[in-house]
């Protein structure tokens, strides 16, 4: 159930992009086991303890094979949530094991998979951003720098990158901060074509590519969006995993704290 409230976060959120405009909210489509389904059916499964799992996002490859097997109003949504449901045996099973579960509090606590922890040296790498430019993490000490991993069929990513523009990119346009939104596993030209669309939206900054994940594997492991805070003298001082208003608001003030 604490995934399903997440959820409900995640789409009752509007995103700003500039002081008096408001990016529309992005459209999107649940799926329950193959089938299109309207959010009070999602309701009454979640309501009802049959929600399994949830994945905000899909690759292109899936979507095109969702588009043939139910339409093109899947196609036509921004965002495609896949939801899975428990068996009733499954169910059963599952609230069995919660009622004897014995593990200690601390052992249920979800990692936060960075592979580089706070008040540590970021490690460097070099970057090509998709205008041509190339960069290096080094280069930019003196600098407090914004790493964040996403990807262009991640919903949580670019639900996030619907605030930065108002939170994170506008405020400190004129201060020693640079913005690395990093795509993770990407060609530039899946990335380079997205970002042309955002653009539409009023999303609009320059964002790096990596690949082969060479320099997502320096810092984190399993979900994203994630992001770290690096200062100006190149260490690591906030991290952050998944999206939601709240996260973006605690990145910038800490921007904000660092170039203070």
């Amino acid at each position: 159930m604490k995934n399903y409230f997440l959820f409900l976060l995640f789409f009752s959120i509007n995103a700003s992009y500039g002081q008096d405009k408001t990016a529309p909210r992005p459209e999107y489509v649940i799926i329950i086991n193959n089938e299109i389904a309207s959010k009070t059916k999602l309701d009454e499964y979640a309501n009802a303890g049959y929600l399994k799992s949830m994945s905000k996002g899909v690759s292109d490859e899936q979507r095109e094979q969702l588009v043939k097997q139910l339409g093109e109003k899947v196609g036509s949504k921004e965002f495609i949530i896949l939801i899975s449901l428990f068996t009733e045996e499954e169910k059963q099973q599952r609230l069995k094991n919660a009622g004897n579960s014995v593990l200690p509090k601390e052992s249920k606590t979800k990692n936060m998979e960075f592979l580089v922890n706070v008040n540590e040296a970021a490690k460097d790498f070099q970057i090509e951003m998709i205008d041509g430019t190339v960069l290096k993490l080094s280069d930019l000490k003196g600098k407090v720098v914004l790493i964040n991993f996403w990807a262009t069929w991640c919903a949580p990513c670019l639900m996030e990158f619907h605030d930065f523009p108002s939170k994170i990119i506008a405020p400190f346009k004129d201060s020693n901060f640079v913005l690395l939104a990093i795509s993770r596993g990407e060609t530039k030209e899946k990335v380079v074509q997205k970002m042309a669309s955002l653009k539409e939206k009023g999303i609009d900054f320059n964002v790096g590519i990596d690949p082969g994940e060479a320099i997502w594997s320096l810092y984190a492991d399993g979900g994203i969006p994630k992001s770290l805070v690096i200062d100006k003298n190149g260490i690591v001082k906030y991290t952050s995993a998944g999206y939601s208003e709240d996260n973006v608001d605690k990145l910038a003030k800490e921007i904000k704290r660092l170039l203070e």
